[in-house]
């Protein structure tokens, strides 16, 4: 299958990916209860990441819209 994407669609794509992936992991440490200083900053910056104009420059993906499907995914892994 061939990649339609320009290098930099790509490298856009790749950013957003890897502040998806970071939001994961953070929730998924932050939903075993214990305190996570560094989870809970991971998790705050992405949510930051997710609002900013950088995240609407690199896709037209609706942020809040994002950020509640991920942590749905936390609710329904409990």
């Amino acid at each position: 299958m061939k990649n339609n994407l320009n290098p930099y669609g790509e490298l856009a794509n790749s950013i957003v990916l890897q502040a998806v992936k970071d939001y994961r992991d953070a929730n998924k440490k932050l939903s075993r209860g214990r305190i996570n200083h560094e989870a809970e900053r991971m998790k705050n910056e992405c949510l930051r990441f997710f609002r900013s104009r950088w995240f609407a420059t690199l896709t037209g993906i609706e942020p809040e819209f994002l950020i509640r499907r991920l942590d749905e995914e936390v609710e329904h892994d409990c």
